[in-house]
Parts: structure tokens; sequence; C-alpha cells
């Protein structure tokens, strides 16, 4: 396997961040359109008055912005070391996969108990391929 394949589920995450950070814009412009917040409702952040379903793709935006740095950090060193096998880049893909899933849930219909599994799940496997990548740090050979 190329090392260059760690990078694959680290650009997907990427570019699952931008996809959610347009969604943005879209809820709040259409709000704005059917006059349920104003330009006011923004002034500092979000309002109070802002509608839940207005305000969840920031939250889910500020998620992805969040423990995904340690896997883009982590997707750098395992390139780095050379050590990129398909155990770690299956790890990689799965943790990607996790992070959309929860993403989905909470930009759909945003069930805590389910946002809160896939959120628990994708900690888990982030907190493993960090585990291995120590392992892989640790025992290689001094130069």
């Amino acid at each position: 396997m190329p090392a260059t394949a760690i990078f694959q589920p680290a650009a997907v995450l990427a570019l699952w961040t931008l996809l959610v950070l347009f969604l943005i814009p879209f809820r709040r412009f259409r709000a704005a359109a059917a006059k349920r917040v104003t330009a006011e409702d923004f002034r500092f952040g979000e309002s109070a008055r802002v509608p839940a379903d207005v305000s969840v793709p920031n939250r889910a935006w500020m998620n992805l912005l969040e423990a995904p740095v340690l896997f883009y950090v982590a997707c750098m060193i395992w390139y780095a070391i050379g050590q990129v096998t398909d155990l770690v880049v299956a790890i990689a893909w799965t943790y990607v996969g996790l992070r959309i899933a929860h993403t989905l849930v909470h930009v759909t219909y945003n069930n805590v108990f389910h946002r809160l599994s896939v959120f628990a799940l994708s900690n888990i496997a982030l907190t493993i391929f960090w585990i291995l990548l120590a392992v892989a740090l640790w025992s290689a050979p001094a130069t």
C-alpha cells in the first residue's frame, strides 16, 4: 500500500467539512428569506432567537474542526514515518465514516443518543489510531 493512501480519508473528511461549512449560509439565508431570522440574530454569533435547524449546521461544523485535528496530525505523522499499513488506512476510513455519520445524524433528525453513540465510536477509532501510532513511534529503530 502506498503511504499516500493515508491522505485519501483525510481528504474526504476535509471535503466533508467544507460541505458542512456551505450548509451554514444555505440554512441561514433560507431562514432569513422566510423571515425566521434577521441579520441582527448573527451580530455576535448566533442569538437565542436562531431556530435549532439553522444553528445546528454551525455546531456540526465546529465538531468537524475539533477532534479531527488530531486525526489530520496523525495522518501526517503516519506518512512521515513511512509505516502506513492496510490496518492504519482501514482505521482512518472507519474514523471518517463515523464522523460523517455523526454529522448526518446531527444535521438531520438529531437524536442525541444516536449522535452520542456515533461520536463515542469515532473517538474510540481515533484513540486506537493514536495508540497504534505511539507504538509505531516508540518501537521504531533509533536513527
